[in-house]
């Protein structure tokens, strides 16, 4: 295993799956991880990061509209060349689909959920999977909140809304981990 890939193991040491199939998407990562670059767009299962925003005080959760997808997602995507770390993703990620300045880990650095999701081809790439590494994030300024660009909308939802806004079932599984911790 190549050094630069410790950081994502690292990540899922201490993480415990909560569903059959997780187990088995999470030794599909290991096996990747273990291979080398698991991160490289051109492996046909490559890990991405990907991050539930909340803003605790108000208990609402920030959903970003995907137009491939045509359906309210989380806020995330591939690693740049060199990165490496999951959770430094996500962050990276969230701050340039959000422009929230203050985005931090909440309430803990620890990974929420782990998913295979399937992605169709279209015109510039096959069909492949991301092994999506998804955290929580935090806000206190929702107000600061700024689409990266006008076809990608973000809204702020209660939990009860934003299931009912997205049809993705990954997603309502991740809802579903998040709420309890909002609850006050």
């Amino acid at each position: 295993m190549a050094t630069a890939d410790h950081a994502a193991i690292n990540v899922l040491t201490g993480y415990r799956p909560k569903t059959t199939a997780e187990c088995v998407d999470i030794e599909r990562v290991r096996a990747l991880i273990e291979a080398g670059a698991p991160w490289d767009r051109s492996n046909s299962l490559h890990i991405t990061a990907s991050a539930l925003i909340v803003h605790p005080d108000s208990g609402r959760v920030l959903l970003r509209w995907h137009p491939r997808h045509e359906t309210w997602l989380l806020v995330g995507g591939h690693a740049d060349p060199g990165e490496n770390d999951p959770l430094a993703v996500a962050l990276r990620e969230g701050r340039e689909e959000t422009a929230l300045p203050d985005l931090a880990p909440w309430p803990d650095a620890e990974v929420r959920h782990l998913v295979i999701v399937p992605v169709p081809a279209n015109s510039r790439e096959p069909a492949h999977e991301h092994a999506d590494v998804r955290f929580v994030l935090a806000t206190s300024a929702p107000e600061a909140v700024r689409p990266e660009n006008p076809d990608a909308p973000l809204l702020w939802l209660t939990p009860d809304e934003a299931r009912m806004a997205t049809t993705e079932a990954n997603i309502l599984d991740t809802l579903s981990r998040v709420e309890p911790l909002l609850v006050r």
